[in-house]
């Protein structure tokens, strides 16, 4: 059955239909001009509560400050982007966090290849854009389609599409954030519930 994360979890109901509706993981946003960013402090609080792991998304911050605020956000696992992204990203293995690392896909080329020492984090391929992440667009998924090594599937995913790039592609698990709001930042817990449903019934 495919792993599913909710990302960009803003509140408590949005972290409550994600769980109630039998997502693997949720994921909270601590990046700066993100609709989805919040506080550290709040990202504790809704973690605190939650029952399934937990990852926070940073961004352009040296491994000391993303272990802390993992650690002050009692967090299971971080995703980075950004300059220090592989280096934060072997720091936190070596602390025990879990890793999503994300890796850009272009709208008519293939990935770039994971750094070969991060065989212990989980690979994340998502619509290549300026941002980190966040577009609700999609690329061509049968780029990844050939990926020898497990991988979460991110970029435009919805209920209306996941359980076709989940029998495509085959991945390990997907990633969704924009396209389960009702507007920039605010999860829709109907759109949630539905986006998890397809993808485990893919």
């Amino acid at each position: 059955m495919t792993w599913v994360k909710v990302c960009g979890i803003t509140t408590a109901d949005a972290r409550d239909a994600a769980v109630e509706a039998g997502a693997d993981a949720v994921g909270f946003v601590l990046v700066e001009g993100s609709p989805r960013k919040i506080a550290a402090r709040q990202a504790a609080a809704l973690i605190g509560d939650t029952s399934v792991p937990s990852f926070i998304l940073v961004a352009d911050i040296p491994p000391d400050v993303a272990l802390r605020i993992a650690n002050e956000c009692g967090a299971t696992g971080i995703q980075p982007y950004g300059a220090f992204a592989e280096l934060v990203a072997l720091a936190a293995l070596s602390q025990g966090y879990d890793v999503v690392y994300p890796i850009s896909v272009g709208v008519n080329g293939p990935p770039v290849a994971a750094p070969t020492d991060l065989d212990d984090a989980l690979v994340l391929f998502d619509t290549y854009t300026n941002a980190h992440g966040g577009s609700g667009r999609t690329f061509a998924w049968d780029l990844v389609a050939a990926v020898d090594r497990p991988f979460v599937l991110a970029g435009g995913l919805g209920p209306d599409n996941v359980g076709e790039a989940i029998r495509l592609v085959r991945p390990f698990g997907v990633d969704a954030s924009s396209r389960l709001e009702s507007a920039p930042g605010v999860k829709d817990p109907d759109t949630i519930q539905a986006f998890v449903r397809e993808a485990k019934q893919a």
